[in-house]
């Protein structure tokens, strides 16, 4: 419909009358489920676009019903290393397969819920890799209510049946073989946050290994996936520990925390203890001294997750998936036989 003036109504006008966002406007007027807005807001978008006689243009009505032959993927963190190797591997499978890429990092504080939810709702990406899966998002309560093909990438979330992840039990079986070969047996471990999880696959593969090597009562301490997470979790594992001689972290960034720390006690590593991480980067050759690491394979990761949500855009169910890639130890100079 046109005003008097001939002028077609735009969405932009219904969102400037009932006072919201377009985007908000426009998820309104097409029911979209994950849109959480007080139900007077909803009916005030409603009654604006009414009085103003807004009829959707036909063109974009038929475009947004199309293939945008776009995926999204969702990162909890674009500074880590670890995530530019998984987007490298989804980025190149999606390229082969016809696909455009688009990256969002999921921050709190920038509404990026909001935002993401956006890119479903407005019909802007065919599917959505997922590799932020924080316990309580809201996104966990949304998604099944829409018709959008997704799935969790390195960050599963039980009961979903539809992971891609990689098996992080035998990454932290690999570690202490490592330590328990080279003669072992005092083995600290930095874990990740107790509330995350996804963090939990690495520690049990830790409790596992220590038990089947005879370690009993193995120590540990649970730090942010952080430098810092990595330095005040070994300061709090030598004070409690003096006698360990080796450590196992989680993660790249946790290790050179760890580095520090014993650098900062004047400990010498490897020569008092050992510190194997999980995670291989390019990083770990050049720090000092160079970082022995599990070898993970995350470009594949990245390339299978695209794999699986391509499948299910051609029709295929959701699924659960394993990299069956076995992790590799990359045996630097930070852990040598115990003294």
């Amino acid at each position: 419909m046109k005003s008097a003036q001939g002028t077609r109504r735009r969405l932009v006008d219904v969102a400037e009358l009932a006072g919201v966002t377009k985007s908000v406007a426009s998820r309104v007027l097409n029911n979209d489920a994950t849109l959480s807005v007080r139900e007077e807001t909803r009916l005030r978008v409603l009654e604006s676009a009414k009085q103003l006689g807004y009829q959707p243009h036909a063109g974009a009505q038929a475009l947004a019903g199309s293939r945008t032959k776009a995926l999204a993927l969702l990162l909890p963190d674009l500074t880590n290393p670890v995530y530019s190797r998984i987007t490298r591997g989804a980025y190149l499978q999606a390229k082969a397969r016809g696909y455009a890429m688009l990256l969002a990092e999921d921050t709190i504080d920038e509404g990026v819920d909001e935002q993401f939810a956006d890119l479903v709702a407005s019909g802007r990406v065919d599917g959505l890799l997922i590799a932020s899966a924080r316990p309580g998002h809201p996104l966990l309560e949304k998604l099944p209510k829409t018709q959008i093909p997704y799935l969790f990438v390195n960050r599963p979330v039980a009961g979903s049946g539809r992971n891609v992840t990689m098996d992080l039990e035998a990454a932290s079986a690999c570690a202490v073989q490592h330590l328990q070969d080279l003669g072992h047996r005092c083995i600290g471990h930095v874990s990740g946050p107790e509330s995350l999880g996804f963090g939990q696959g690495r520690f049990t593969g830790f409790l596992q290994a220590a038990k089947k090597a005879g370690i009993q009562d193995p120590a540990i301490a649970a730090g942010e996936f952080s430098e810092k997470g990595g330095y005040d979790a070994t300061l709090r594992l030598m004070k409690e520990h003096p006698d360990l001689t080796a450590i196992y972290t989680s993660t790249l960034n946790q290790a050179i925390g760890t580095l520090h720390a014993l650098h900062e006690k004047e400990v010498p590593v490897p020569g008092q203890v050992s510190v194997i991480s999980y995670d291989d980067l390019p990083l770990a050759e050049y720090l000092q001294p160079p970082l022995t690491t599990i070898a993970m394979p995350l470009v594949e990761l990245g390339k299978a997750a695209v794999d699986v949500l391509c499948d299910q855009l051609a029709g295929g169910e959701p699924c659960d998936l394993t990299i069956p890639s076995i992790p590799e130890v990359v045996v630097r100079k930070s852990t040598a036989r115990m003294r």
